[in-house]
This record gives C-alpha cells, sequence and structure tokens, in this order.
C-alpha cells in the first residue's frame, strides 16, 4: 500500500515525492511511507485488542448526525476498520418520540480521533475536496464592505453585487 521511500499525507493519504514536505491540499507535514505502515500497524494492534461490543459504562461521544441511511454507511466503514460504534436516534425529531428521523453516531471517546479521520478521509476521496483550494471557505459576505470573497470558490467582487460573478453563489 505504501511505497516506503515516496512521502504520504497523514491526513488525506495522497503520495509525493520523498523531496516534498508539506501536503498541498491539508497542508500537515508528509511522513515517509516507512512511518505510515508503522503508524498503520500500530492503529491495527490497537484494533485488535478492542473489545467489539460497546457497554453502557463506556465513554461515548456522537461524532456524526444525519438520516439512518447516511449513518448506516458511515457504521458500515468503521466496522471495517474496526472501531466499536453505535447508532442511536434523536427522540426529539418525532413528534410522538416513537420514530427518530435524526440519528447519531457513537464511538468511544478514545476512537474518536480515529472514526472522524476515517470519516474525513472517505469524504474527501468522494467529494475530491482534498484537490481544491478550500482556504476561502470561511468567507463571509458582508454588503458593507466594498469587497468580498466568494466562500465557495474564493472569487473577489465588489458588493454591489449579491451574486458572485465567477460560481453564482447568492447572497442575497
Amino acid at each position: 500500500m505504501y511505497e516506503p521511500d515516496l512521502k504520504y499525507c497523514p491526513h488525506c493519504r495522497e503520495e509525493y515525492r520523498a523531496e516534498i514536505e508539506r501536503c498541498a491540499a491539508c497542508g500537515v507535514e508528509l511522513l515517509l511511507g516507512s512511518q505510515m505502515m508503522q503508524m498503520e500497524q500500530g492503529k491495527q494492534v490497537q484494533r485488535e485488542r478492542q473489545v467489539d461490543e460497546l457497554r453502557p459504562d463506556d465513554d461515548l461521544v456522537a461524532i456524526h448526525k444525519a438520516p439512518l441511511t447516511d449513518i448506516r454507511h458511515l457504521e458500515d466503514l468503521l466496522r471495517r476498520e474496526r472501531i466499536s460504534c453505535l447508532v442511536a436516534g434523536d427522540e426529539k425529531t418525532c413528534a410522538k418520540g416513537c420514530c427518530p428521523t435524526t440519528f447519531y453516531l457513537l464511538v468511544r471517546r478514545e476512537d474518536a480521533r480515529d472514526a472522524v479521520g476515517v470519516i474525513q478521509a472517505v469524504h474527501a476521496q468522494h467529494t475530491a475536496l482534498h484537490h481544491h483550494d478550500t482556504s476561502h471557505s470561511e468567507a463571509v459576505f458582508n454588503a458593507d464592505v466594498g469587497e468580498a470573497t466568494c466562500p465557495a470558490c474564493g472569487h473577489k467582487f465588489p458588493t454591489a453585487f449579491t451574486t458572485c460573478p465567477d460560481c453564482g453563489l447568492c447572497f442575497g
């Protein structure tokens, strides 16, 4: 899976030449393939030691909230990675409390970082977001300022317009 002499991003798993130091998409320091293999082996050993079933006294945290079909897909991903998880319904989303429409994916607190990493990696792979510059995604349209940056595409435009002239995102 990993070439020992190449470098890899520990977040998005993209492969780089040995002389590259940082991931172009994530901005994190790259690891050698041999380091990635050691890291994966360590995670695998830890997961093999885990008890597969969650217990009532486990310290659980919700890592995702979504409709049941989406949660079931993520549950399958985590179970393939040997990360124990539990699906719980949100009774507040049903008027009678009998049939929730929103669900939570719960994991042990100590597994949360790994679980979120699995979900983020799959999301990045499916959306190809790790190939795009998202540095502008936190931009906020403010009509009182002379120029705005579109959070969708990064285009700068006068705030006299309420629609991004590049991608068509509407701020009105």
